[in-house]
């Protein structure tokens, strides 16, 4: 489970749609298994399809409101040609009963399901075809919490029964903290740290990832207390125009000379994962803020409620 945060407009879904070939990369490569996806032909790209699917942020769109539950979860089956057609039925009842669902589902209209039901549905589909990769752009951003909760566990059970892998992109680190075993960090279009969860949340290498973390509320009141919230001035620069230097700097506490004219390079950081910071090659290098690390330790990897 590999999340991705950052504020609006750091590129989070534009990098979702690019690994989904829904749109074309400028440049880069997007590689599964071994199979290049940029350079292959619709046909080519029609063939792999089933291995890669994506659920949408907004469950109320997503899906076909023409279309009844059981049609819209066939659909994959369909163009696929996965199962015969004396069999989608009771595919299709087999995939609502995996998501929380029962079969009688299958006859109702998007229109009578509630928000969560609908995303289960949008799950369901994207399972159809048993895939590989499932990329989540948002996919828990319009649900109560509650709700969020329900589809997060489900997450982690699929995960647990098939070994499908996840791009789960939020922003909510809190949700993130729960659900992801490694979190990129995206500015203006651009990875500016990466790593293993608990290494990025307790021990930042970037300005950015620090005060990302500062706006997480602690449910500890006494920690909370002690905390500092830092906040970043401005709004992100104009993506089109990107400005010299670290993107970063103009909004950066920690900000130096060189950060306006140098470009930083992803680097190692220790602990794990990559981080494109000026700080990093300090002879001091500064400490930067995460969560506590006892907090960070304390946090269940689950969401679940005790029973």
């Amino acid at each position: 489970m590999l999340g991705v945060v950052g504020e609006s407009g750091s590129g989070k879904s534009t990098l979702a749609r690019v690994v989904m070939r829904l749109l074309d990369a400028d440049r880069g490569e997007v590689e599964l298994d071994g199979v290049r996806v940029d350079q292959l032909s619709a046909s080519e790209l029609r063939r792999l399809r089933p291995q890669f699917q994506m659920v949408f942020q907004d469950p109320y769109s997503s899906l076909d409101s023409s279309m009844t539950v059981g049609e819209s979860i066939a659909q994959p089956l369909v163009v696929h040609r996965t199962v015969p057609k004396s069999e989608r039925p009771d595919a299709v009842a087999a995939l609502l009963e995996r998501v929380g669902l029962g079969r009688d589902y299958a006859d109702r209209y998007p229109d009578e399901l509630s928000g969560g039901q609908r995303q289960r549905v949008a799950i369901a589909r994207a399972l159809a075809l048993d895939p590989k990769l499932i990329v989540c752009d948002e996919s828990v951003s319009a649900l109560d919490v509650s709700t969020q909760n329900q589809v997060i566990n489900l997450f982690e059970d699929i995960q647990r029964d098939s070994e499908t892998s996840y791009l789960f992109i939020a922003h909510d680190l809190s949700v993130v903290r729960h659900i992801a075993h490694r979190v990129i960090v995206m500015y203006l279009g651009r990875v500016v740290e990466s790593g293993p969860i608990e290494r990025v949340f307790s021990a930042p290498a970037h300005p950015y990832t620090e005060a990302l973390l500062s706006a997480i509320p602690i449910p500890n009141p006494r920690l909370q207390r002690a905390r500092t919230r830092i906040t970043l001035e401005g709004d992100p620069p104009d993506p089109t125009v990107v400005p010299a230097g670290c993107p970063f700097h103009d909004r950066c506490r920690h900000a130096m000379p060189r950060c306006s004219v140098d470009v930083p390079a992803l680097q190692q950081v220790d602990g794990g994962g990559e981080a494109a910071c000026h700080l990093l090659d300090l002879d001091e290098p500064v400490r930067l803020a995460g969560l506590d690390p006892d907090e960070t330790a304390a946090r269940p990897r689950s969401m679940r409620q005790p029973t």
